[in-house]
């Protein structure tokens, strides 16, 4: 597949961290007539529940965004991928002749509207694979039962808390081949899901080498990958992370982009047996080491303020007027890392510091 010119893929009128159906509804409504949109369900609220299917092939791809519906990065990707797949060109053909993809762009529209990680219910529906309690989770269970997927996509984002293994280098895609056993066996299913993210992977060092991490693989059947590869369905969980200075992750957004469409590529032409589960398990493992920002106060003294040393502030992404607005907290480490990473690093001593710290309200957390 021929490399592509982003620029011109990207859907500029879906941005920021805050999407709901209401920012995408326009965009999925104009999709032309090769793509099929239908109500699979709706939400506790009786929101619609929709799913894009594009092609016709045998080999068939299942995608569902904002389970949770404070995490949109994935979204906007798979929006981006629809508008590479109204292009009228040799490589989109091939795709929709040998494969068929459904896209559930979000499955929670409830949360998405309220920014929360649950549902209208306050229920984690990746927890809820069991129960089935929610009509979210039913809907997606019946969507996988119906469509009979060869492989699954679960797409997550992640806090900016995460680092790659210990590096200072933030995790601004993490991948995760879920487990099907309390044991963390390998089976059939969860090597494929082990050689497709290292495929996509090998994509993603070209392009953001060293920010690609490995999620941890803890079992919990109530979660809907471990659910789905407890099935013997190749299950893989994308989660969009941070990358520098792009809170609306809107560089990350491309980075999905491109492995989604490497993972399409592979299957498409019949070369997941290229790479190997080693290669997977050499992805370093998500380490926790990273704040939004460190405050220094080395001169406490000539500023008045308290002598706290190093200050770890953590951002909370609150909604406000249809806006995510991200404030300041001060962070407590449930475990202090082996060594404190930040995105953003800050000494009182230093004057265009302490002036930005004023601007945006920080000093109040040192005083």
């Amino acid at each position: 597949m021929k490399e592509l010119n982003y620029s011109e893929i990207y859907v500029p009128n879906v941005k920021g961290r805050y999407i709901t159906y209401d920012h995408i509804n326009d965009f999925i409504n104009g999709l032309p007539n090769t793509f099929k949109l239908d109500e699979v369900g709706q939400s506790v609220r009786g929101e619609s529940i929709k799913s894009i299917t594009f092609g016709n092939g045998p080999k068939r791809i299942l995608m569902w965004s904002q389970m949770h519906g404070n995490e949109s990065t994935t979204t906007k990707a798979v929006i981006d991928l629809l508008n590479y797949l109204k292009q009228n060109v040799t490589e989109v053909s091939d795709i929709s002749n040998a494969c068929t993809l459904k896209i559930i762009p979000i499955l929670n529209p409830d949360g998405a509207r309220d920014y929360t990680r649950v549902n209208a219910n306050k229920i984690d529906l990746n927890r809820d694979a069991q129960d089935l309690s929610q009509p979210e989770s039913r809907v997606l269970k019946n969507v996988f039962e119906d469509f009979k997927p060869d492989f699954c996509f679960n797409l997550h984002d992640q806090r900016t808390i995460f680092n790659v293994g210990d590096t200072n280098k933030p995790a601004t895609v993490s991948f995760l081949a879920p487990a099907f056993d309390m044991e963390r066996n390998n089976s059939p299913s969860r090597k494929l899901s082990m050689q497709l993210i290292a495929a996509m992977n090998s994509r993603l060092q070209e392009v953001i080498p060293g920010h690609v991490g490995r999620y941890d693989d803890g079992f919990n059947a109530n979660c809907v990958g471990d659910a789905f590869q407890m099935s013997k369905t190749p299950t893989i969980l994308f989660e969009a992370g941070h990358y520098f200075e792009d809170y609306d992750r809107d560089k990350t957004r491309a980075y999905i982009f491109k492995a989604l469409l490497k993972g399409i590529s592979i299957l498409l032409n019949n070369t997941i047996s290229n790479y190997k589960v080693e290669q997977y398990l050499s992805i370093p493992e998500n380490g926790k080491q990273f704040v939004d920002v460190v405050i220094k106060n080395d001169n406490y003294i000539s500023n008045h303020l308290t002598k706290n040393g190093v200050v770890a502030i953590q951002y909370k992404e609150v909604l406000n007027n249809d806006k995510v607005e991200f404030k300041p907290e001060v962070h407590v480490f449930e475990k202090e890392p082996k060594e404190l990473f930040a995105h953003k690093t800050l000494n009182c001593n230093d004057d265009n510091d302490l002036k930005w710290l004023k601007e945006n309200d920080l000093l109040n957390l040192l005083s």
